[in-house]
């Protein structure tokens, strides 16, 4: 995830921390050393970090059940609003999807019996400041039976919405079950936000928004991923396109932007490998640094990995996502360039698949081209 930085690995898994998470700590800790002094800044930043570690172990709970699958866990992220385990894929089968989605929330039930006999199963509310441990194991019962319940709320992408989309695939196909509970999750997103402008709760109409584009953002990938189940790279990637040489200037790829409407620009060496991809935004950025006689090269990505024409698309475009780009180059059996992978024709023929298989149309795929 963009934003994020590593901070420890795990048991193989990369825990991250988003940059809003500690923009987040340190309003709380100003906030409240202005209201109750320095003491209660400190008590209320220790507090919003073992929450986290509470959240993170719910989070090592969905990793460790989904392992018992076969499914690996990369990195877990935690952010303002929560953490977010990304597994290598969804669990389709629908028992193993209900396992992996409640044992985060069974985590938090086991933490939550812990703070409450500690605390004598005292519910605490978060208006005053208490250091001593009766006090902050209160509050830390408290917001774990909070998180617990939310989670399991029928609302997807929560833990108990990823449930609520397994029983639905007991009796429906995986697709129609997602978008039903993707639909759910939305409509529930809205009345969240309505409730949180109403109240006002600006941290009501935040979640709200997570909760929307995160189920929407689900339910697209699931669609993706049953469009393109058989294809392969060779069947979108972009085959009409200039190269420009690797001492080529911004100047030159601002001309193809402009008179042959390319977005993507390769460079490439005299073996004809790819050295680096040049997209439109850096392309903007450079010339805004360094002018129309800046190097190309100098604002390409030289990192991409490079996919082949028989990889599996679903695989190409995982890689599309990780990647944080738009295009990724297509190497021929000698290394050597021979296409662009672009989200932009990915989409298209993803469009063209869906369309022709709800009309039960047969149709020869050609070689997508960019204009």
């Amino acid at each position: 995830m963009r934003w994020s930085f590593p901070i420890i690995r795990l048991m193989g898994i990369q825990i991250r921390v988003h940059l809003t998470f500690l923009v987040f700590l340190a309003w709380v800790g100003l906030s409240d050393g202005m209201d109750a002094g320095w003491g209660a800044a400190v008590s209320g930043v220790a507090l919003i970090c073992t929450v986290f570690g509470c959240i993170l172990l719910h989070e090592l709970g969905h990793a460790f059940a989904a392992r018992r699958y076969g499914i690996r866990t990369p990195d877990i992220t935690l952010l303002p609003i929560g953490g977010m385990a990304r597994l290598e894929r969804i669990p389709e089968r629908p028992r193993e999807e209900m396992v992996v989605a409640l044992a985060g929330p069974v985590v938090s039930a086991v933490l939550a019996v812990i703070f409450g006999l500690v605390s004598g199963f005292q519910f605490s509310t978060m208006d005053s400041y208490h250091w001593a441990w009766g006090g902050f194991a209160s509050r830390l019962f408290t917001i774990n039976t909070g998180l617990l319940l939310f989670n399991l709320l029928p609302v997807f992408p929560l833990d108990g919405g990823r449930v609520f989309r397994a029983l639905l695939a007991m009796r429906f196909d995986y697709q129609r079950a997602t978008r039903i509970a993707a639909a759910f999750g939305q409509v529930f997103a809205v009345g969240l936000a309505a409730a949180g402008l109403l109240l006002p709760a600006p941290m009501l109409v935040f979640v709200a928004i997570f909760l929307f584009l995160g189920a929407g953002s689900e339910a697209a990938q699931v669609e993706v991923r049953a469009a393109a189940r058989g294809l392969r790279v060779a069947d979108a990637m972009v085959t009409v396109y200039t190269v420009l040489p690797e001492d080529a200037r911004l100047a030159d790829a601002a001309d193809l932007l402009v008179h042959a409407a390319q977005h993507h620009f390769p460079l490439e060496d005299a073996s004809r490998r790819c050295v680096g991809l040049l997209t439109r935004s850096r392309l903007i950025e450079g010339l805004n640094e360094a002018g129309p006689l800046g190097a190309a090269l100098a604002y390409a990505r030289r990192d991409l990995p490079a996919v082949h024409p028989t990889q599996l698309f679903t695989s190409a475009y995982k890689l599309l996502r990780e990647s944080g780009t738009s295009a990724l180059p297509v190497e021929g059996p000698g290394g050597e360039l021979i296409g662009l992978f672009t989200e932009e024709n990915m989409g298209e023929l993803i469009f063209m698949e869906r369309a022709a298989r709800s009309k039960w149309l047969f149709w020869r795929k050609p070689k997508i081209a960019s204009a």
